[in-house]
């Protein structure tokens, strides 16, 4: 049977594909994530993860790789992994009240035949109106520096949140399983 690689070091995406119970392996692609200039969202999205499986793929042999890159998204403007509190406070703050579309970029590749699948999920988040207390409270219990926009919605940022729409949940936590699944099938792989 091929193996399966995550071409990833997230933490969140390892837990994910766990639930699958299914064993692989995980690998930093190391890539540069710098958008390019005047690059659209969703091909930005989607290139990051083809970028992330191809690498691991070149050096991999009989396995099926899975490359995953996710941006979170108010208007036209991207919201990356805050990184600081301060950063997290300022994220928070403007997206009180919004629409944030979570897009996650997915592209598995078969090394065997080098054919691969894409995708672009997208997961809609509409926050509640948030106040000051509430951020803090939020920023001091919940370790949210590493997650798109600092929304950690399998935590406590259940509890700042109006209403979700989207095809797929597991997306907004940064690997879309209903799609996976589907892709692994087609691979040949049992899940």
């Amino acid at each position: 049977m091929k193996k399966i690689i995550l071409a990833s070091s997230s933490i969140h995406r390892k837990k994910l594909l766990k639930q699958l119970k299914i064993n692989f392996q995980a690998i930093s692609p190391n890539i540069d994530e710098t958008r390019k200039k005047n690059e659209p969202i969703n091909h930005f999205v989607k290139r990051l993860s083809v970028e992330k499986a191809i690498k691991i793929a070149n050096k991999s042999s009989n396995a099926i790789v899975i490359g995953s890159d996710e941006v979170a998204v108010v208007g036209n403007k991207i919201l990356g992994k805050p990184g600081t509190i301060r950063n997290a406070r300022k994220q928070l703050k403007y997206i009180s009240g919004k629409d944030v579309v979570f897009k996650t970029g997915m592209c598995v590749i078969d090394t065997n035949s080098m054919k691969k699948l894409t995708c672009i999920v997208h997961y809609k988040i509409k926050m509640k109106k948030i106040n000051n207390i509430e951020i803090n409270n939020y920023i001091k219990k919940e370790d949210m520096l590493n997650c798109a926009a600092g929304i950690k919605v399998e935590g406590l940022a259940i509890s700042l949140i109006e209403r979700t729409s989207g095809c797929d949940p597991t997306s907004v936590i940064g690997l879309p399983l209903i799609k996976l699944t589907e892709y692994l099938r087609k691979f040949n792989y049992k899940v």
